[in-house]
């Protein structure tokens, strides 16, 4: 069986809807007048705010989970840095 022939019968996950929303979202956002192409800066800014915000949800889903008090500080730790890094962009 070929791989074509087997996503051609698996229904398309929540992800791939998701990716195919923001792919739809930038190219709208490009063809609308007036609007400015973000710099080099604010593109690296909002991808390292994208960045932090998943660490940041996977250390506090980490968090909830865990019973181990040296893990749990770690983790705490961790969401502390993440939190200040986030405040140094602004957000």
């Amino acid at each position: 069986m070929s791989i074509s022939g087997y996503n051609g019968y698996v229904a398309r996950g929540w992800e791939s809807k998701s990716v195919e929303e923001q792919i739809n979202e930038r190219q709208a956002e490009l063809k609308t007048p007036g609007k400015h192409e973000p710099g080099r800066r604010e593109t690296e800014q909002r991808s390292r705010r994208e960045s932090i915000r998943l660490a940041r949800s996977r250390t506090w889903t980490a968090l909830e989970s865990t019973h181990d008090e040296r893990y749990r500080a770690l983790l705490e730790r961790t969401l502390a840095h993440l939190d200040s890094e986030m405040a140094k962009l602004g957000q």
